[in-house]
């Protein structure tokens, strides 16, 4: 279950970190209140996967689906660059991640 929570928390990052780009600044009123609301939810499940999980994994993880994600969604959604070098970066990212889980 730990995993499922921390999971969803760092897909709900993706939605803040995506939506507080729509913002503008928080000067949109709706993508300024998805963003808090993702915020809050994305930082309430972290807390309670950490209950369960080390620190380090918890938020290593945590971070690295929120950073690839909103990656992810730059060039889906927002067509911004996907050169070679941010790949291999990303695919760092996520070969981190697999190895954290694996210590863990």
């Amino acid at each position: 279950m730990p995993w499922i929570l921390l999971t969803v928390a760092g897909l709900l990052e993706v939605v803040w970190a995506f939506s507080l780009k729509q913002s503008e600044g928080f000067s949109r009123p709706w993508p300024s209140l998805v963003t808090v609301v993702a915020m809050a939810g994305s930082f309430w499940l972290l807390a309670l996967a950490m209950r369960a999980l080390p620190l380090g994994t918890a938020y290593m993880v945590w971070t690295g689906i929120g950073a690839v994600g909103a990656f992810v969604v730059g060039v889906l959604v927002l067509g911004e660059p996907a050169t070679a070098m941010r790949l291999g970066a990303a695919l760092l990212i996520v070969a981190g991640i697999g190895l954290m889980k694996l210590a863990a």
